[in-house]
Formats: structure tokens, C-alpha cells, sequence
């Protein structure tokens, strides 16, 4: 009787410590309790990005690049982060952040002088979180118009990445074609109100990840999906 109250006042005594040192430890994330696939997604924002230390340390199996921003605009840093990330043996994907008053074929042609073929591992990504004040007609048109326009570029559909509610709000129904990676950033997994699969889950905007100086924002595959689903087909 007296060991198996020991053992359990033991056991008990663990777990609590395990739990402040899961909550003091601002490193341990999703990542090191689930077995999904994790990744991140970088910008200029990250500032100088450690790669090597990321590539030694990190759970994360890929990272989404920013490239470029509507008709004219290049990530700073997108040159140095995929020739680093491609040398510490991260899967490398990039993505455009889409501008929908901008010209199309402008953004294509200023994404595709970034997004080169033989420098990717995964699909292009294409970042829709604004409107730009079009009515939902005239936006969804403009979208679609230039998500065909990537794919005959690449000869691949793109992935589309948005929130949770700016879907719900104007895209429900409009890109049952195209794989989602939707960012929602709660404990529950996201689900849409038209109830569309969802590949990858954006789940924090606050992740930490040693060799990145601030926050990092981390994405994981949901269900049964993987890695094999967004690979660059060359």
C-alpha cells in the first residue's frame, strides 16, 4: 500500500513538473508532442534567419517563403532564405502575396522572376488575406483569373492560403479546385462553413523556433494528408 502511494505521489510530482516545464519553456510547441508534419513560413519580417541552426534543431520538414507582393514588390530576404534554407535540408516552397486591384499579369510576371522551377520543393503558394474594397464578384473573379494564370505557369495548381473567417466571409464555394492551407489560431482544428477539406492548418502566428529572433508562424498537415501532396512537380 505505502509503495503504491509513493509511486503514485512520484508519478503525480512528474507530470506536474513536465507541465511547468512545457509552460516556462517557450520552445516547446505543437511540434514536440504530435506526430503531424510541421513547417513555418518566413518573410522579411523574421529578419536574419540563423539557417543552419534552424536546419540542426528545427521539427519543421519545409518552409513557405515569401517572394514577392503585388505587381512590383520582392522579399528582401527571399534570395538569401531559399539559397540557405535548400543548403540545411528544408523542403522549400514560395509564395505571392496577392494584390487584387493590382494588374495580374504584372504580379505573375513579378513572382515568376522569384519563383524559379528548379529552386522548389513545393507548389507555389498564393497568400489571399484582402479584398482591396472589390465587391466579392468582382474580387473572386480577379482571384481566379490569376490562380489559373500561376497554374499554366507552372503547370501545377497552386495552394491558397487564408484565414479561417476571410474564407467563410468571401471565398466559400469559389476554390473547390485548389488545396487549402487555412491559418485560424486556436486550440481547435479549423473548420469551414462549406465544409471543404483543409490540407494544412496554420495554427499560431507566436511560434518560436531556435536560429529565428521573434515570432514565427507554423502550419501542420491535417488528417491524413502530406508532404507528397504539395511537392513541386518538375
Amino acid at each position: 500500500m505505502y509503495k503504491s502511494s509513493l509511486i503514485a505521489i512520484i508519478s503525480t510530482l512528474f507530470s506536474l513538473c513536465s507541465w511547468a516545464q512545457t509552460e516556462n519553456n517557450p520552445y516547446l510547441q505543437c511540434e514536440d508532442t504530435c506526430t503531424h508534419v510541421h513547417g513555418i513560413d518566413l518573410s522579411h519580417y523574421q529578419g536574419q534567419v540563423f539557417w543552419e541552426t534552424v536546419g540542426e534543431n528545427t521539427k519543421m520538414a519545409y518552409v513557405y517563403l515569401k517572394a514577392t507582393e503585388g505587381g512590383d514588390r520582392i522579399d528582401s530576404y527571399f534570395e538569401r532564405n531559399i539559397e540557405l534554407a535548400h543548403r540545411y535540408g528544408l523542403k522549400v516552397g514560395s509564395y505571392h502575396f496577392f494584390r487584387p486591384k493590382s494588374d495580374l499579369c504584372r504580379q505573375l510576371k513579378n513572382f515568376k522572376t522569384q519563383c524559379l522551377p528548379g529552386e522548389q520543393d513545393l507548389i507555389p503558394m498564393i497568400d489571399v488575406e484582402t479584398t482591396g474594397g472589390m465587391p466579392d464578384t468582382q474580387f473572386c473573379d480577379s482571384l481566379l483569373t490569376f490562380l489559373r494564370l500561376v497554374e499554366e505557369a507552372y503547370r501545377q495548381k497552386p495552394l491558397v492560403y487564408t484565414f479561417r473567417n476571410f474564407y467563410n466571409m468571401h471565398l466559400a464555394g469559389m476554390l473547390d479546385d485548389y488545396q487549402l492551407m487555412i491559418a485560424m489560431y486556436t486550440d481547435e482544428e479549423p473548420v469551414l462553413c462549406d465544409e471543404r477539406d483543409i490540407v494544412m492548418w496554420q495554427y499560431t502566428g507566436k511560434g518560436r523556433i531556435v536560429g529565428v529572433n521573434g515570432y514565427v508562424d507554423k502550419s501542420r498537415f491535417m488528417g491524413k494528408h502530406g508532404l507528397r501532396e504539395i511537392r513541386y512537380r518538375h
